[in-house]
């Protein structure tokens, strides 16, 4: 069975496990090597037995830990020729673990296949993904983006599970304490995805049969996990879906204190 959890998720530090009873992945290692192992043991997973680790970017929050994690298990890390070249530019990349990149057409990792999507963000050639697992269930990560673009929708659309970004509301980032430019980059189609475009987005997936929606990378400082939570159901309730029979709803934590998802 596929089981999902978003270990760490927000502006400190994203890091997301995805697999089942033959094994499974890391989406970003955004935390320390040492707060990603306590994570998965406390899933009751062995940093051992992960078959791959999978960057969506260079930027801090998603590859902090991954030096020393990578290097420490010996995991091979895949990501685009972007993001490799950037990890390579910032002395990641240090010949103690694999590296290859990505194919669009699929990436074989232990039980699971594992597709990458092109996203909009402000980075060298960022990248969500949509993983296939053995028993027919898909995943999909789509954050660190400042748009909903078709190809995104299209790649993630029919997923039984999305980790969708919800990072802002926009009036509380307008009137919050940020200088102009970075405000201007967070709203910008190469920043983050507000909560009102991600309401948008999850009325959409749950009409093409997602069922359970987990809201992503929540800013610390222009949002709020009730807020988010409210934009998102109340978009769907107008759509008239219903809560925990048609789709269900979770805000994910900064840091998980629960156990994974069972698909």
């Amino acid at each position: 069975m596929a089981r999902f959890c978003p270990l760490f998720s927000g502006s400190s530090g994203n890091s997301m496990y995805i697999g089942n009873n033959d094994g499974g992945i890391l989406v970003d290692v955004g935390m320390s090597a040492k707060k990603i192992c306590e994570a998965l043991f406390n899933i009751g997973v062995a940093p051992e037995s992960l078959n791959a680790v999978f960057i969506t970017h260079e930027h801090s929050d998603h590859i902090k830990g991954l030096r020393v994690f990578a290097s420490k298990y010996h995991i091979k890390v895949y990501a685009t020729k972007g993001t490799l070249s950037a990890l390579d530019d910032m002395g990641i990349l240090n010949g103690k673990f694999e590296t290859e990149e990505v194919s669009f057409s699929g990436n074989e990792a232990g039980p699971l296949l594992v597709t990458p999507f092109h996203t909009s963000h402000d980075a060298r050639e960022s990248c969500g993904y949509k993983i296939d697992c053995s028993d027919g269930r898909k995943i999909s990560i789509a954050t660190d983006l400042g748009e909903m673009t078709e190809e995104v929708f299209s790649a993630v659309s029919g997923s039984d599970l999305v980790m969708l970004e919800s990072n802002h509301d926009v009036m509380m980032l307008e009137n919050g304490p940020y200088p102009y430019v970075l405000k201007k980059r967070i709203l910008g189609k190469k920043g983050h995805l507000s909560n009102d475009a991600c309401a948008s987005t999850a009325e959409r997936l749950v009409n093409s049969g997602t069922t359970r929606i987990y809201l992503g990378h929540l800013s610390r400082e222009n949002n709020i996990p009730a807020l988010a939570y409210q934009t998102t159901c109340s978009a769907l309730t107008m759509a008239g879906a219903k809560e925990n029979s048609d789709y269900i709803l979770k805000v994910a934590k900064p840091v998980c204190d629960e156990k994974a998802m069972i698909l």
